[in-house]
């Protein structure tokens, strides 16, 4: 299951107290101070881990906090620092703080870290206010204060090719045939309610990651039926394969739902619009056989199509074809 956004709170630690303490052993009656500062307060620390595809997790516990530092002690002894807390989320998460709307990061990268909620620092101890003049100073200072935030963390997918199209224009039946993603397949309009990726295998040194984005339909980029929510995760495709429904079962024309989706997409983002595109024509078996070069030939010639690339998730009829046309793209 993916999950695509999260609200988290995180808290660093307290920088612990310095201490007071006064050199005392036989014989030395003023050994002067030697109190020891106190432990640094741990960070809070988001970090980008290919291996994760969800934020599942982080909502089912979304409290983050680590630990404080520890108080100085005697004999100049320095307190412990608090440990760090690192929260581990997947690469294309967007890190907000709440509160002030700021886009703190964009966590891309294996390993890249954040720090978002950052420890107190230790106080001094008295050791760190003798002088030649204050030879005997019963002064210290607190640790730093906790850090908290209330974080929105949001997912944008990261994959090779982004599958758009009409709701039940195939997507989901093409990512089946082409991978071991499940995701859910019906005769009705929405039945994908979330991104699903799916990995296709071309051979033991090519694979393409797709993303299966929601269906969209006329003005998703206003929010209509699932909205931009989903749109935004097609901005993080390298390259977007359309999926054209040849026989939408609602009896549309499929030009004008192709140029529906390419309107949401140019509204959205202009950005969006100018990624490299494959428009596949899908379903391609449920056209009667004396009919289909025909039918072909002019929803082609009205897209303008070439080349003309055609196949059926269903049947599985062309999709090597779309696959070595999907890796040609990702490879220019």
């Amino acid at each position: 299951m993916l999950v695509d956004r999260a609200r988290i709170f995180v808290r660093s630690g307290k920088g612990g107290d310095g201490c007071m303490s006064f050199r005392r052993e036989k014989y030395i009656p003023k050994g002067g101070p030697n109190g020891g500062d106190g432990g640094d307060g741990g960070d809070v620390i988001l970090q980008g881990d290919r291996t994760i595809d969800t934020l599942l997790p982080l909502t089912h516990r979304p409290h983050y906090r680590a630990e404080h530092g520890m108080q100085g002690k005697g004999s100049q002894m320095h307190g412990a620092n608090g440990d760090d807390k690192i929260v581990k989320v997947p690469l294309g998460t967007l890190v907000t703080d709440e509160n002030s709307g700021e886009l703190l990061a964009d966590i891309s990268e294996d390993g890249q870290v954040l720090i978002v909620a950052k420890g107190g620092k230790g106080g001094w101890g008295n050791e760190h206010f003798k002088s030649a003049t204050n030879q005997a100073p019963r002064e210290t200072t607190n640790g730093e204060p906790i850090e908290e935030h209330i974080l929105r963390l949001e997912l944008k997918l990261i994959a090779d090719i982004g599958l758009v199209g009409m709701p039940n224009a195939g997507k989901s039946t093409l990512l089946t045939a082409i991978s071991a993603a499940r995701p859910k397949v019906a005769d009705y309009p929405f039945t994908t309610l979330q991104p699903h990726l799916g990995i296709a295998e071309l051979d033991i040194n090519r694979r393409l990651i797709f993303a299966d984005i929601p269906g969209l339909i006329e003005g998703a980029a206003d929010g209509a039926g699932l909205g931009h929510r989903f749109l935004k995760h097609i901005e993080r495709t390298g390259a977007l394969l359309h999926l054209v429904d040849v026989m939408p079962v609602d009896g549309s024309d499929p030009v004008s739902n192709y140029k529906a989706i390419r309107d949401e997409l140019e509204k959205y983002s202009t950005e969006l619009a100018a990624k490299d595109e494959i428009v596949v024509l899908n379903k391609v078996d449920l056209l009667p056989s004396d009919e289909r070069i025909e039918t072909l030939a002019t929803i082609a010639k009205d897209l303008q199509l070439n080349p003309v690339i055609t196949c059926s998730g269903a049947t599985r009829e062309g999709v090597r074809d779309v696959l070595e046309h999907c890796w040609t793209l990702t490879t220019k």
